[in-house]
């Protein structure tokens, strides 16, 4: 990433990881499909709730990992062996005690959090049998991201695809034979994803151990290493605090969704899963922009690192808006791919046309967040996505929705929020002297 074409750089640093966030995304995805065409509506609806509340509990450990990426990716391109190798570890203990921690929380509040969001009861059960399930295997999920983020911050994108590929068809294959042959309902759905998850942890921990570079795992040196704890903790707490407060949003949001019952939360459940495919390379991109930044900047090289984040901002606006007007044509399509049910494919084609024309907001918010976090300044990014995303979302669906009583509010208030942040990300970044241009 230090040398070289940046576009080339950040194009082959990116295309593993789009087809690794590819495979990642058809974990969910197809759960939803198998589950809304095997199982109905209302079996599409209970996995489609969990969406948001399952984001909620990892955001911030997802957050922890990517402050972890940061800093080895600094330390490896510094060639500072004995803190890479103290990073390491100490991320690893921090995943095996977050992993158990989660278990346990996830497993005892899923039936009071699903309650809060006011999950109808005809979706109820099956809601909190899928959640418990996925949650019995937040140890494997959590180190699976932990492992991950390591290798991609010392530019290794291509183990974990291909460990990610292997899982995935694992996962499939085991849906259908829950779901098709033995008739488990949602909870084997839940059981194939768990078992997935588990099978590629181990994989990426195995190459760890295995690898001979400075990063190698040891077991005997998997422990809590405080001052480098304390310093993955402020660069990665923000981006954990944003994730969380903003999931925390998204499932207020689900609230309002589920309001309007069955059919709104299985339309608005596959337009999520179609999003998540949309928006693969923009999110590939803008995490290695990350890296590019984190590495660069590492190795004192300012200007490379204006430049590249530039040309990351202008790729990912573009690539979002195209995507976008694929998404708005084709929307009636991709939402009958799920369920064909009219009620539920109207209520996701109106939240697409709602969206997807907006998605460069998005793309131009998630570029500019990824710059900063690369060079270690997450909290900015935190403050802005909080404000936007989570207390002028909820404020505005709590004005409007007792007024208007309509779905297309909800729906709006994304669009809306999207363009706040951006106008808030393009006069910081202007004005910032590290990324002056």
């Amino acid at each position: 990433m230090t040398s070289g074409s940046i576009g080339k750089r950040m194009m082959f640093f990116a295309l593993p990881l789009l087809l690794g966030n590819l495979f990642q995304q058809l974990y969910n995805t197809v759960d939803s499909l198998i589950v809304g065409n095997f199982l109905g509506s209302s079996a599409l609806a209970a996995v489609s709730s969990s969406g948001s509340l399952i984001f909620m509990l990892i955001g911030f450990l997802s957050g922890i990992s990517a402050g972890a990426g940061v800093v080895i990716s600094q330390y490896f391109r510094a060639e500072d062996v004995p803190n890479i190798q103290r990073a390491v570890h100490t991320t690893v203990a921090f995943g095996i005690a977050a992993g158990l921690l989660m278990t346990i929380v996830g497993i005892l509040l899923s039936p009071q959090i699903l309650a809060w969001m006011g999950t109808p009861e005809s979706v109820m059960p099956e809601s909190i049998s899928y959640l418990q399930i996925y949650f019995s295997g937040s140890l494997g999920f959590v180190l699976y991201n932990v492992f991950v983020g390591i290798l991609q911050a010392v530019g290794d994108s291509q183990h974990p695809l291909y460990y990610l590929m292997a899982s995935s068809v694992i996962n499939l294959v085991l849906d259908i034979l829950f779901i098709g042959f033995f008739h488990t309902g949602v909870s084997g759905a839940a059981l194939a994803t768990v078992i997935s998850q588990v099978f590629s942890a181990i994989l990426c921990f195995v190459q760890l151990l295995r690898t001979k570079e400075s990063y190698q795992l040891r077991l005997s040196s998997i422990r809590f290493d405080l001052p480098m704890l304390g310093r993955i903790i402020r660069i990665g707490l923000p981006s954990g605090i944003q994730n969380s407060i903003i999931a925390f949003a998204n499932v207020v949001v689900q609230s309002y969704i589920n309001a309007f019952g069955e059919m709104a939360m299985a339309g608005y459940g596959a337009y999520t899963k179609i999003e998540g495919f949309a928006f693969l390379p923009i999110n590939s991109f803008t995490m290695a922009m990350t890296t590019f930044v984190g590495q660069n900047l590492g190795a004192g090289q300012t200007e490379r690192t204006r430049k590249g984040a530039r040309f990351g901002i202008l790729v990912t606006v573009v690539m979002a808006e195209l995507i976008g007007v694929i998404v708005m044509l084709f929307a009636p399509q991709l939402i009958a791919a799920f369920d064909s049910t009219p009620a539920v494919v109207q209520f996701g084609v109106e939240k697409a046309r709602t969206a997807a024309l907006f998605y460069c907001l998005l793309a131009y918010s998630h570029s500019v967040a990824s710059v900063i976090r690369g060079a270690g300044k997450a909290v900015v990014s935190m403050l802005i996505m909080m404000t936007f995303w989570c207390v002028v979302r909820v404020a505005f669906l709590a004005v409007s929705i007792p007024f208007t009583h309509s779905v297309l509010m909800v729906y709006a208030v994304y669009p809306l929020t999207w363009a706040l942040s951006s106008v808030a990300f393009f006069f910081y970044y202007r004005r910032a002297n590290w990324l002056n241009q």
